[in-house]
């Protein structure tokens, strides 16, 4: 009573709880907890006025450039107390090498939308049934970042009055920031706390190390975020520490999957579960 079959692609039969519960918010709950094969057009479409809705709120996010000067200031004269502030040093040693630095810009201006969506799609691929629960890392990552932007306005080093930083891209007249030449009006400029370069990228690679079976790309995966961290402190984008504030960040986003699907999403079967017809058991 309360039983029903299903056949299994093996050709087995096994009972299962009868889904009278499903009509419930407790099955309802249960469904959406529940990792399914995602829907290419809903994700491409997902992502597209997520990401909108992500620069939009970012960019609305008055810039507060007095009160973000400061707080940059502080920063730097906080890491000098405590013998930390390699920033400028990284700055400027690096952009005495000009193949270096333009790679870097370049790097920067880039990388960080092409291996996140390359992930992405890895993912869709070869891991739906862990797809919907990493995503939801990412978003969650994202969304909070959200708030860091709005309570602590931060001017990256490279604004910073008197700071003797070198602005990278405008110095090599390199292409692609939204953070300096004539697209640095579509951006805010002071909102540099925290870092989602790193936020994105240390996604990419715990994703990376996590999920892949070959051991040198398992190494790249946590490669990336390490070299990402060097770019965004060479090219004056941000202080190191704007990139603690992108690990916070990361955490609790997967403490929201964690608490969404009861596992983290490595955990999640590979392969989402099919619907499946439910034909009652005959008496």
């Amino acid at each position: 009573m309360g039983e029903t079959t299903v056949t299994t692609p093996e050709g087995r039969e096994e009972a299962v709880p009868h889904p009278v519960a499903d009509d419930t918010g407790a099955g309802f709950l249960r469904r959406l907890r529940t990792p399914r094969r995602p829907r290419l057009w809903f994700e491409i479409l997902l992502i597209a006025v997520s990401y909108w809705t992500y620069s939009l709120i970012r960019n609305a996010v008055p810039e507060q450039k007095a009160e973000a000067l400061r707080n940059a200031d502080w920063i730097w004269k906080a890491e000098q107390q405590l013998g930390v502030a390699v920033e400028q040093s990284v700055n400027h040693a690096v952009n005495s090498v000009t193949w270096l630095i333009v790679g870097m810009n370049y790097y920067y201006a880039t990388l960080h939308f092409v291996v996140t969506l390359g992930v992405l799609v890895w993912l869709y691929r070869g891991h739906p049934g862990r797809y919907a629960a990493t995503r939801m890392v990412l978003f969650a990552t994202t969304g909070v970042a959200l708030v860091g932007y709005y309570l602590y306005p931060l001017a990256p080093p490279r604004l910073m009055n008197g700071g003797h930083f070198i602005d990278t891209v405008m110095i090599h007249q390199t292409w692609g920031s939204m953070a300096s030449g004539d697209l640095k009006s579509m951006s805010n400029q002071y909102a540099a706390m925290p870092s989602m370069h790193i936020g994105w990228s240390l996604w990419c690679g715990l994703t990376i190390f996590a999920l892949a079976t070959v051991p040198w790309v398992r190494v790249l995966g946590l490669l990336y975020p390490t070299l990402t961290l060097v770019v965004i402190v060479a090219t004056a984008n941000h202080f190191w520490l704007d990139a603690v504030g992108g690990m916070l960040c990361l955490t609790f986003g997967y403490g929201v999957a964690r608490a969404w699907y009861g596992k983290l999403p490595h955990a999640l079967p590979r392969v989402a579960a099919q619907s499946r017809l439910l034909v009652p058991r005959q008496a």
